[in-house]
């Protein structure tokens, strides 16, 4: 096959799956042209049918494997990134049906809200808090398309790196003031914590995750928008989701968000 087919074939069946929710199998091994510039093109006509179809826009990035376990684990070097869109926010204070969802997981995240374009070659952490307008807590609920959420790094890449919904806390705070690097995290569930963590967890620094995603989006001539929010990357493991789960992230200096699940 041709490379526009194979690109076309993944996405179309990552979406149908999503759309019906069914999981596939994993793609590679079964496509040999498959490797990581192949899997973003996926990933990019992936979200482009998803904005023409659900009526919806971008709104931000996503980042994936940012621990270095997790790295360990899939076998790779570096992080992935994903697209937000417009239709995948959810707001604190409504209840979040679980029946789209395949087998959904939940994480506690920082989110970056940006004031001025950032873009690469040679982006450093001093300069995302420069170009940072507001941080804030968020929680974003990821949901592989891949049979019992078994996957390879390419396989999730043109998954839109297991992309879901996302909730971002109601509070926004200047990242002047705070210590990203230090600040504490309590993960409860049901009122029991489950994990803790520190913004370190995220590649040192929740910053130098977001350095790392301005630098490989100008190798295919993109940029982080103003306006835009990105998701730096998970301070815990993922937990699994089930109907009646009552989720709550809670962070030093910016307050907590929270997530309640329905069926």
């Amino acid at each position: 096959m041709v490379k526009t087919d194979v690109i076309d074939q993944i996405a179309f069946e990552l979406y149908q799956a999503e759309q019906q929710k069914k999981s596939v199998d994993k793609f590679v091994g079964k496509y040999s042209e498959l490797d990581e510039a192949l899997a973003y093109k996926v990933q990019e006509w992936l979200v482009e049918m998803k904005c023409k179809e659900e009526n919806t826009q971008r709104v931000g990035r996503k980042l994936g494997l940012t621990s270095k376990a997790k790295q360990v684990m899939m076998g790779v070097h570096e992080p992935s990134y994903g697209v937000l869109l417009e239709s995948m926010q959810v707001f604190e204070g409504e209840p979040i049906s679980i029946s789209p969802f395949i087998h959904a997981k939940l994480e506690p995240e920082i989110a970056f809200i940006f004031k001025k374009e950032l873009k690469g070659p040679h982006v450093t952490v001093a300069e995302v808090l420069e170009a940072t307008a507001y941080v804030a807590p968020a929680l974003e609920i990821i949901d592989s398309r891949f049979q019992g959420f078994r996957f390879t790094l390419l396989d999730a890449v043109a998954d839109n790196s297991s992309s879901c919904r996302f909730i971002i806390g109601e509070r926004f705070y200047s990242p002047d003031q705070l210590d990203l690097k230090l600040m504490g995290m309590v993960f409860r569930k049901n009122g029991e914590v489950i994990s803790t963590g520190a913004g370190a967890a995220v590649m040192g620094h929740p910053a130098r995750a977001i350095a790392w995603l301005a630098n490989k989006l100008y190798k295919v001539g993109q940029s982080i928008q103003p306006g835009e929010v990105v998701l730096s990357g998970s301070l815990s493991g993922a937990v699994t989701i089930s109907a009646g789960d009552c989720f709550t992230a809670s962070f030093d200096g910016i307050g907590s968000v929270g997530a309640v699940f329905s069926e």
